[in-house]
């Protein structure tokens, strides 16, 4: 994502939420990625589910945010994650 593409972002969250607020996040990686996409969200629970393979896992995580700018520290975290998908 690009700077623009934050700034964009960040005004959608600012339209649709109140702050704070409960925000969701989803995420894709692949299986041996668990460990990295939990750790964005060390003091929260995290509910996980394998494919049918097994290949890749989702990751659902439902947490009260401050503020828009939090979510997208943790959307940039989320992003370096290599082969991730945001959903």
């Amino acid at each position: 994502m690009h700077a623009n593409d934050y700034t964009e972002f960040r005004e959608k969250l600012e339209r649709s939420y109140s702050w704070p607020a409960l925000y969701m996040f989803k995420f894709i990686v692949s299986s041996d990625k668990e460990e990295e996409i939990t750790n964005l969200f060390p003091k929260n629970e995290v509910k996980l589910k394998s494919s049918k393979t097994g290949k890749y896992i989702s990751l659902t995580a439902e947490i009260m945010i401050g503020t828009s700018n939090q979510v997208i520290v943790i959307y940039k975290k989320a992003h370096t994650i290599e082969g991730l998908i945001a959903l």
